[in-house]
Order: C-alpha cells, then structure tokens, then sequence
C-alpha cells in the first residue's frame, strides 16, 4: 500500500464521521442548516480525495487518464454549477419534485458505477460480482422510479397507469430481470462473450421495472415513495462503495439507507398503511370517493369575520398544507400570526408528518418564514391539544384533518392518524375550492357546525386577514 492509498484510506473515515455528523444535526430544525453544510463539505473533501488518489497513478499505466480527468472536472463544474442554481431558484412548491430528481440522480450514479464495474470484464468473485448487480438493480430502479415520481409530483403525469393484470405483470419483470442479474454473475465469472450483452439487457431491465413499479402509484403516496427511494440510493451507493472498495461510499451509503427507511416507516405509519400496501394498492386511484362524500351544505366567512374571530381568541392552532405552499403565503401567515401574538393570542402550529408532498415540506416552509422553532408541534405533541383550544385553522390541508379516518371504515383513509382539528371549538379552513383533497377523498370536517369556509388563495385571504387585524388594533 502506497502513501497516497493510506492518506486516502484515513481520510476516507473522516469524510464518513463529517457525513454522520451532518446527518445528526439535520434531526433538528435548530441544528439542520449546520448538518447540511457539514456534510457539504465532507462530500466535496471525499471528491477532491479521489483526485488525490487518481494523481497518484502513473499516467503511463493508464493511458487515457489525462482524457477522463478533463471529463471528470466538466462533470463536476456542470453538475455543480446546475444545482446550486436550482438549490437557490428553486421554489418551496417544487422543493419535493427536486428531492425525487435528486434520489434518482444518486441511484443512476450507483448503477452507471455497476455499468463500468461489469462492462470492463475484470475478475472478480461471486459475491463481488453478485454485490455489483445487486447495487445495479436498486439503482436503475431509483432512477427510472424517482424520475416518474417526480413526473407526478410537477403536474407532468397526471394519473396514474393501471391495467389489468398489472401487477402480474409487473412480476414477470421483476423475476427475469433478477434472472438475467444471474447469467451477468455467472458469465461475468466464467468470461463468456455473452457477459456484455447479458449486462446490456439487465440494465434495461431493472430501469424498465422501476417505471413498471412507479407509474401505477398514486399521487396521494409521493411521500412515501420519495422516501422508499432515498432509501434506495443510500443502500446502491453502499454496494458500490463495497465493489469500489471505498469505506466513505460504504458508510455513506449505510447511514443514508438507514436513515431513509426509518423514514419510511414512519411515513407508512402516519398513513397507517404497510410499505406493501403503497407500492401495490389503488389508493387515491380516482375521484369516486366523493360522490360518496359527506353530503350538506358548506358555510362560508370572509376573511375579516375570521380574523376578528381569532385576535379574540384565547388560542389558536394552525395547520399548514401544500395549499400554503402553492400560494407562498408563509410569510404573510407569519405577519398574521405575529399580530395575533400581539393581542396577546396563544398561537402554535401543528404538522402532521405526511403534510405536504415530502417528509418536512411544512417545516422547511414555515423555516423559510423564520417562524420560531419552539411554535412549530409534531402531530403526537399536540393532538391532545385541540380539545381546549378556541380556533383551529386549516390553511391548504384536506387528508390530515380529515375525521372519517378514525370514523368510516369505507374510506380508504381509515385508520391513519389524524389532526384532531375537528375538537377545536371553531374551526377555519382556508382553501380555493370545494374539491377534494390531494387523495380525492371528501372532507367531513368542512361540513361540521363547528367549521367555517374561508374560500380563495392562501395569500390573498392572509392579506386581507392582515389588513383587518390592522383595522382592530391589537391593544
């Protein structure tokens, strides 16, 4: 082992405890800014150590080595240049759709690393050649599944592809791209001609079979699916970084995985749904849950008759959803709630872990508005909450605060924790519409006495809420 292989080596476990590192601090909204950066600069210390250790090759060993470095640094100046332009333009409403395109990103790195690991014809073992497959069939997967993902998520795919037999199908697939997987290992061991052509068609299709699991998925199960992808990338990146023989890829990978299907899980929890049900149920299929819906009639305020309503209000808790985001109104609801705070209102906010298209869209968003961490309840923290408390006010949520969940065993949303929104004694929902939410299943909880309907965009209704606070005073 030269020098530079033990430099590198070392160096590799530090760039591994910066990730670990950053990926604590990001468990809390005080501390995740500092995590990010932290593991920013553990990545781009990982980068500059594989330059490190290519400038320790002789060229002459490796003839077209001046070629690949020239395209190794156009890649990362592009690359590099391209996301930090989306990272700072990007909106909050299309932060979730970034995320998926990301997820994919990191996968289709893991398989394109599996692609020149199998099409060089090196020896190897087994188990090397099994682990590189392996990392190649969870990356395809994450890249052609979180590009549909993130089809779906932009407004590109709008509904969801089913047909019958499709999960047959789908099967079918599945089990001859895990056998072509095989005759990769068996030739690639053996260094039969035919390993290169096995290769070409296993890679096309575990790609093939991410779209073939993705596109019949509905909207309303993003979250999840994001998060399931995450999940994928750390773990193919973890199998590559064991082919490479890299530890930082191997620890980074690991954690990522770990992390992403905790998350997970928790996600599939907050909908009271198994991972098995998401990927192979219809659930948010059609609209035909509401003409089933809660019938009556929905009774409307204005925007200033809600706003009186709350300056003399004891306490009031609000629920965020992406019909804030899509309005970017989290800045003129922080005006409101600071004005309300004035009146001496006790003001909390409440998020449910599947608000939103993304795990911590709302708090990413009420971040943005610099609204104080110590306002911000998780569902658990606060549910018991609602029951004492004079308003509760909706902003551009459905699903999470909808009380047939823990009533109506018809409605697919049976069984998933809700918001308790509906035990406040008023309640206020701001929303364009009287459509239904984002799983097209009807909210009960718009019908109730207890409710009233702020009908128009989140923004506008907020300016207008604002101004009548204004009008009041607030001594």
């Amino acid at each position: 082992m030269t020098m530079i292989d033990s430099v590198v080596g070392f160096s590799g476990l530090i760039a591994s405890m910066l990730f670990i590192y950053g990926l604590k601090g990001m468990s809390s909204p005080v501390t995740a800014v500092r995590g990010i950066v932290t593991a920013g600069w553990g990545m781009a210390f990982v980068v500059g150590l594989c330059f490190l250790q290519v400038f320790g090759v002789q060229g002459a060993a490796r003839p077209h080595l001046p070629a690949n470095l020239a395209l190794a640094v156009l890649a990362l100046v592009l690359g590099g240049s391209w996301a930090a332009w989306k990272g700072r333009t990007v909106a909050m409403t299309a932060m979730p759709q970034m995320v998926a395109l990301y997820n994919g990103m990191g996968g289709g790195a893991a398989a394109a690393v599996a692609a020149v690991a199998l099409l060089r014809h090196q020896e190897g073992s087994a188990l090397h050649f099994g682990v590189t497959v392996t990392g190649a069939l969870i990356g395809c997967v994450s890249l052609t599944g979180s590009l549909v993902a993130w089809a779906k998520l932009d407004g590109r795919m709008k509904n969801p592809i089913r047909f019958g037999g499709q999960q047959a199908f789908n099967a079918i697939v599945f089990f001859a791209t895990i056998l072509l997987g095989g005759l990769v290992v068996a030739t690639q061991i053996t260094g039969s001609q035919q390993a290169g052509l096995y290769a070409e068609l296993f890679f096309a299709g575990a790609l093939f079979f991410g779209l073939c699991m993705t596109v019949p998925i509905g909207g309303a199960d993003m979250p999840v699916v994001i998060s399931l992808y995450n999940t994928f990338t750390g773990l193919a990146v973890g199998l590559e970084g064991y082919v490479m023989a890299n530890p930082a890829l191997m620890i980074a990978g690991m954690v990522v995985g770990a992390a992403g299907t905790l998350l997970t899980v928790v996600m599939a929890k907050a909908m009271n749904r198994s991972l098995a049900n998401v990927l192979f149920s219809n659930f948010g299929a059609s609209a035909t849950q509401v003409a089933a819906g809660p019938q009556g009639q929905m009774k409307s305020v204005d925007p200033a008759d809600a706003a009186t309503s709350m300056r003399y209000a004891s306490s009031v808790i609000i629920i965020p959803g992406y019909g804030l985001a899509v309005a970017q109104a989290q800045q003129k609801l922080y005006e409101f709630v600071k004005m309300l705070q004035a009146a001496g209102v006790d003001v909390k906010f409440a998020i449910h872990p599947v608000a939103g298209r993304m795990p911590g869209h709302m708090n990413v968003l009420l971040a943005e508005a610099n609204v104080p961490y110590d306002m911000i309840f998780d569902m658990d923290d606060i549910n018991d909450s609602f029951a004492s408390t004079d308003v509760a006010l909706v902003i551009g949520a459905n699903d999470v605060v909808n009380p047939s969940a823990r009533t109506d065993r018809t409605s697919p949303l049976y069984g998933m924790p809700i918001l308790n929104a509906d035990q406040a004694k008023q309640v206020f929902v701001i929303k364009r519409g009287q459509g239904a939410g984002y799983s097209g299943v009807q909210n009960p909880l718009f019908f109730e006495k207890n409710t009233s309907m702020v009908y128009g965009d989140a923004q506008a209704v907020l300016t207008k809420m604002v101004e009548s606070l204004k009008a009041l005073g607030t001594n």
